[in-house]
């Protein structure tokens, strides 16, 4: 392998860290991603028992509260509700501060999926210019300016390079852009889900509210 890379030349360089940056972003998005992640075991049976008795007039602290903010990502969501309720704020309110907080669980939820479709994009475009750095070593060498056939060294490297660029740009472009529709179908899936429990801990707490309907 670094061999290859040697062959390839200084334009590969950036292409294997932007590899690198895909890689990471990949796996953390896929296990930031889990279902068990953001929606922990028995989290939401918690969320709903509090839900109960704030419902029926008992007192829930705000250590309580707290507590299930810090549950997952989306529990964040839940506490806003529950505090709200708490609180004894009308419907329209706690709808207004749940709207402001689930657009910040949104950006958590889409984090570095930017990123991933921006490699996705340029690992091409990157493998492109390599092809060109290597086009040039050929048309460049010294037997070529004065119309001879160049070294063979010298055509042998510049092939080399134009062609593992190409390739090690296609190589990450690829897995870049599946992963990036796949991690991204990931994200909406679990704001959707997001989005039914939190209506529905409105519709218990708030069964008279037009918004929860």
């Amino acid at each position: 392998m670094y061999s290859i890379l040697l062959s390839a030349g200084w334009p590969i360089w950036p292409l294997l860290i932007i590899s690198i940056i895909g890689l990471a972003i990949m796996l953390e998005r896929a296990w930031y991603l889990r279902q068990i992640h953001i929606f922990p075991k028995d989290s939401l049976e918690s969320v709903f028992a509090l839900a109960n008795a704030i419902s029926g007039q008992k007192k829930v602290s705000e250590d309580e509260i707290t507590a299930v903010s810090q549950i997952s990502p989306a529990g964040s969501l839940f506490a806003c509700i529950l505090r709200e309720k708490s609180a004894g704020s009308s419907a329209d309110s706690a709808l207004e501060e749940l709207q402001a907080t689930a657009q910040t669980t949104w950006l958590k939820l889409d984090r570095y999926l930017g990123a991933l479709a921006t490699i996705a994009t340029v690992a091409p475009l990157l493998g492109l210019f390599g092809t060109v750095v290597g086009m040039i070593e050929i048309f460049g060498s010294q037997g070529a300016i004065h119309g001879g056939a160049g070294s063979p060294q010298q055509l042998a490297h510049g092939i080399s390079v134009a062609l593992y660029n190409t390739a090690f740009g296609l190589l990450i472009a690829i897995p870049a852009l599946a992963a990036w529709r796949g991690l991204r179908a990931m994200a909406n899936q679990r704001q959707h889900e997001c989005e039914e429990f939190t209506r529905q801990l409105f519709k218990k707490l708030y069964p008279n509210s037009t918004t929860s309907k």
